[in-house]
């Protein structure tokens, strides 16, 4: 089920009323609603991968319970590991199995050894690196003794599944979501308004940023060998607009419809294309799977306690690892590794921490060196977005040699100049508002506090009615479904 669908429209709303005014006497009655409503929730894409939900949650809520009662540090690790190779075996047949097998056979065949095996035809279950990295962490917290396991499979199961956050992210802790199952939730109206305000800009960034970039996007990087340079950059930018409104617009939908029934999601973006550095940038973007990745790979793996030589040897493999982690193909391991090359010379020179507040703060206007920074930072990560759309690895760099080589001279070819201009126009409006709302939690928090009434209504009014008149309408999946 789609957020920006007319099933995901007619569905929330009966849930919160069942949510608040049936089920409201007790806490179990609301996570048990919680389960189905997720369940359905994930179903409506396709049932049969709810057994994959189920098993996750079945196998993790066992572990948890058998490393409480286990003191033995080597049949703990025997449990931790279990649950390890669950998660991460299920996870890498639906994902992986057809890449490494096609890659083997690649290796091979340049060995002069021929093999005739048959991939298989895996549907990816949508969301299913989000949940996999969810619930895994839950183990590994009670491993460490972090966390108690807990003995309510109810609430644990609400917990994996929960269905605003369950497909695209953020990727919760337990030690944040799970105990928020455990109290009773009342109905915060100021709370419930803060909700519907992230959801309104949420479904902007998707359904007027995201998708109207797409129309362009899909074009040029389809048909990039007809295109000039400047029409080939217009591209670019546009796809990191694109993929920006598309996640960001997601992760603003799941925690305003998340706040919608007493609950707190971990913040996922930070205003990222208002980074003045690369390592700014990482620290606010996809912060869920960024701090993931710190917690669970890089700190184990020595993070920066040793010398620069594992201190890069490190870094390379967390970008590597999140490459890899978007999708089983060469294009994202590479994307993976030029983020690497952008972060690895800060590091060395001591430099990847300098940007700690945000941009301007308190100020109207970036001086003259934050904002040539913030233009940079915005250019080597649109660069880098170039592999993550390329369909492989020869496109993106022809892609790249096109861009740089080609006439500058022609104006970018537009199907559209109106649609083109309107596109634009919305992208300047996205960047003023949340240029305006940069030091909060999300955009329009707190926007319009000093305003007269009727400039605060007149502004969500002019919302609406851009969502209406210029978002697109026909159904498109969310990018980060895929992964």
């Amino acid at each position: 089920m789609l957020f920006n669908s007319l099933d995901f429209a007619i569905f929330l709303p009966i849930v919160f009323v069942l949510y608040w005014f049936v089920f409201n006497k007790s806490i179990k009655l609301q996570n048990f609603l919680i389960v189905i409503a997720s369940y359905v929730f994930y179903g409506w894409w396709d049932w049969r991968f709810l057994l994959l939900i189920f098993f996750s949650s079945v196998v993790d809520y066992s572990v948890s319970i058998a490393l409480d009662k286990e003191d033995v540090p080597s049949r703990r690790k025997l449990l931790l590991w279990i649950s390890i190779a669950v998660n991460i075996g299920v996870l890498g047949f639906f994902k992986y199995y057809n890449f490494f097998l096609d890659n083997f056979v690649s290796g091979f065949k340049l060995l002069g050894v021929e093999f005739n095996v048959s991939t298989l035809s895996i549907i990816l279950p949508v969301g299913i690196s989000f949940y996999t990295f969810q619930t895994l962490s839950y183990t590994i917290d009670v491993y460490r003794k972090k966390l108690a396991s807990t003995k309510d499979f109810i609430a644990f199961t609400a917990f994996v599944s929960f269905f605003p956050q369950l497909v695209a992210g953020p990727i919760e802790r337990a030690t944040n979501l799970l105990p928020q199952f455990y109290v009773k939730r009342t109905f915060d109206y100021s709370n419930a308004v803060d909700g519907f305000r992230q959801i309104l800009w949420g479904l902007f960034k998707k359904m007027v940023i995201a998708d109207r970039c797409a129309e362009y996007v899909n074009v040029i990087f389809s048909n990039y060998e007809e295109y000039n340079s400047l029409t080939l950059v217009l591209g670019a930018m546009l796809f990191a607009f694109q993929i920006y409104g598309d996640f960001s617009g997601y992760s603003d939908i799941a925690i305003g419809t998340s706040k919608l029934f007493g609950f707190s999601l971990c913040k996922n973006f930070a205003f990222p294309y208002f980074s003045r550095d690369i390592a700014e940038f990482w620290r606010r973007w996809h912060i869920s799977l960024s701090s993931w990745f710190k917690d669970y790979i890089y700190i184990p793996l020595g993070g920066s306690r040793g010398g620069m030589a594992s201190k890069i040897r490190n870094t390379f493999i967390i970008f590597l690892v999140s490459g890899f982690w978007h999708g089983a193909n060469w294009t994202f391991i590479v994307w993976g590794l030029l983020n690497a090359l952008y972060f690895i010379p800060m590091m060395m020179l001591d430099k990847n921490r300098n940007n700690l507040e945000v941009v301007a703060s308190g100020k109207i206007f970036p001086s003259l060196r934050e904002f040539v920074n913030v233009i940079i930072t915005f250019c080597l990560a649109s660069l880098a977005w170039v592999f993550f759309r390329a369909e492989n690895i020869g496109d993106a760099f022809e892609y790249l040699y096109l861009a740089g080589t080609g006439d500058w001279f022609q104006l970018p070819n537009l199907v559209s100049e109106q649609y083109t201009l309107i596109t634009l126009l919305a992208i300047g409006f996205l960047l003023v508002v949340e240029w305006r709302g940069r030091e909060g939690e999300f955009a329009l928090d707190g926007i319009g506090l000093k305003w007269k009434q009727v400039y605060v209504w007149s502004f969500y009014y002019l919302v609406i009615f851009a969502i209406i008149l210029l978002g697109v309408f026909k159904q498109s999946q969310f990018i980060y479904f895929q992964f």
